[in-house]
C-alpha cells in the first residue's frame, strides 16, 4: 500500500500541462484562456451525470470537519472554519474526534449543530485515525443495500494518529466504507492513499467557489458497486395530523424523537406524524421508526431523488453563428453574446451557458419543454 505509482508522484506534471494550455492574447492577458478553462470545467459537470447507472440512493454519510488550528487561516474569508460551516458530523482537533450529530435524515438537527460549532475554538492537530474509527463504529452496522460513506474536509497538512492508519485503511476497504477528502491546503499523501484504496475521491480547493462546487459534487448519490445488495425496502408515508380540540379522547403526547433528545425537544404536542404500522409519533421526517423499524418518509423526499435516477440529457453545444434567428436565450431572455449556445435536443430551444448550467444543476428540467407540454 505504501508503494505509489511513479506518475502520481510527479505532481508537478499537472502544472506543466497547465502552462502548455495557457496562452496570451494580443494584449498579453491570460484572462480569456483562464475563462475557457473554467467554462470547460463547468460543462464537464453536466456530462458527469450517472445516466442509467444503478445508484446508492440510500446513503449513510458522516462528514468529518477538521477544526485544528489551521482552520483559523484566512485564505478563505473570514477564515476556513466559517467558510466550511456555511455548508454543512464529526469534528477533530487536539488529536481527538468528537461526534456532533448521529446519522439522521432530518437536516434541521445537523444545521443547528453546525451553527453551534461556529463559535467553537480551533486548536491542536487533527486525527484522521480517531475520526475514521469513530465513523466506522456506526457505519459497519449499516445494511448492505445502503452506501457507507465518509467525507473529510481536511485543512491541516499533518495528522496525529495513535496507531498505524494504513492498517485502518485496510479495515475500511474490507467494510466497503468509501472515504472522500476535500483538502483546503495542499495534497497530503495519506489522504491520497486513503481515498484511492477505499474508492473515494480527493480534491484540493482553488478558492471558495470551487470549494462549494466540490461539496455539491458529493450531493449526488454515488454509483452502487457490483457487490451492493439489492432488496425491497418497506416504507411508510404518514401525513401530518393534528388532533381536534373537540375530541375528548385526544391528549398531548411526546414524540419518539423527543425521548432521545438532550436539548429538551419540542415537548408535548397534539399533532405529528404517526407511523402507519405501530402508531408511534414523530415530529419530523424522514426517520426510522424506533418501535417497529419502518422507514418513514414523505412523497416529496422521493420526488427530489428522481433527477438523480433520470438526469436531464446534456444540451448540444453549437456555434452562435449558425443561429442568427435565435438572438436571445429562451430562459433568461438575455442577448446571446457568447461564442457558443446550447440547444435542447427535445424542443430545439437555445440557451446561454449560464442558463444551461442552472437548468442542469438546479432546475433539472428544460423550461421550454415544460411550457410546450402545459400549453393548451
Amino acid at each position: 500500500m505504501d508503494e505509489e505509482p511513479e506518475r502520481t508522484k510527479r505532481w508537478e506534471g499537472g502544472y506543466e500541462r497547465t502552462w502548455e494550455i495557457l496562452k496570451e492574447d494580443e494584449s498579453g492577458s491570460l484572462k480569456a484562456t483562464v475563462e475557457e478553462i473554467l467554462f470547460q470545467a463547468k460543462r464537464k459537470r453536466v456530462f458527469e451525470s450517472h445516466g442509467q447507472v444503478r445508484l446508492g440512493m440510500m446513503r449513510h454519510l458522516y462528514v468529518v470537519i477538521d477544526t485544528s488550528r489551521t482552520m483559523e487561516d484566512q485564505d478563505l474569508k473570514p477564515n476556513r472554519l466559517t467558510s466550511t460551516l456555511k455548508v454543512g458530523i464529526i469534528t477533530t482537533k487536539n488529536k481527538r474526534a468528537e461526534k456532533l450529530t448521529d446519522l439522521a435524515g432530518n437536516p434541521k438537527k445537523h444545521i443547528d449543530a453546525l451553527k453551534k460549532a461556529k463559535d467553537s475554538t480551533c486548536g491542536g492537530e487533527p486525527s484522521l485515525y480517531n475520526s475514521l474509527s469513530l465513523a466506522m463504529q456506526t457505519l459497519k452496522h449499516m445494511p448492505g443495500h445502503s452506501s457507507r460513506e465518509v467525507l473529510i474536509i481536511f485543512s491541516s497538512l499533518t495528522t496525529c494518529d495513535p496507531a498505524n492508519i494504513y492498517e485502518l485503511v485496510k479495515t475500511l476497504k474490507a467494510l466497503k466504507i468509501r472515504v472522500s477528502v476535500i483538502g483546503l491546503s495542499a495534497e497530503v499523501r495519506v489522504c491520497t492513499v486513503l481515498t484511492r484504496e477505499t474508492g473515494g475521491s480527493y480534491h484540493v480547493i482553488l478558492d471558495e467557489s470551487h470549494f462549494r462546487e466540490l461539496l455539491m459534487f458529493h450531493v449526488k448519490p454515488p454509483p452502487a458497486t457490483s457487490s451492493s445488495e439489492c432488496s425491497l425496502i418497506r416504507m411508510g408515508f404518514p401525513q401530518h395530523t393534528i388532533a381536534s380540540i373537540s375530541d375528548q379522547d385526544a391528549k398531548p403526547s411526546f414524540s419518539q424523537a423527543h425521548l432521545d433528545s438532550t436539548s429538551g425537544g419540542p415537548g408535548l404536542s397534539m399533532g405529528g406524524y404517526f407511523c402507519p404500522q405501530c402508531q408511534a409519533k414523530y415530529t419530523d421526517l424522514p426517520v426510522e421508526c424506533k418501535v417497529c423499524g419502518l422507514t418513514l418518509v414523505s412523497a416529496p423526499h422521493l420526488a427530489r431523488s428522481f433527477h438523480h435516477l433520470f438526469p436531464l440529457e446534456a444540451f448540444q453545444e453549437s456555434p452562435l453563428l449558425l443561429h442568427h434567428t435565435e438572438r436571445f436565450c429562451e430562459a433568461c431572455q438575455g442577448e446571446l453574446k457568447d461564442k457558443s449556445v446550447f440547444i435542447c435536443p427535445s424542443c430545439n430551444s437555445v440557451f446561454c451557458v449560464e442558463c444551461d448550467l442552472f437548468i442542469h444543476d438546479t432546475l433539472h428540467c428544460c423550461p421550454s419543454c415544460i411550457h410546450s407540454r402545459s400549453a393548451p
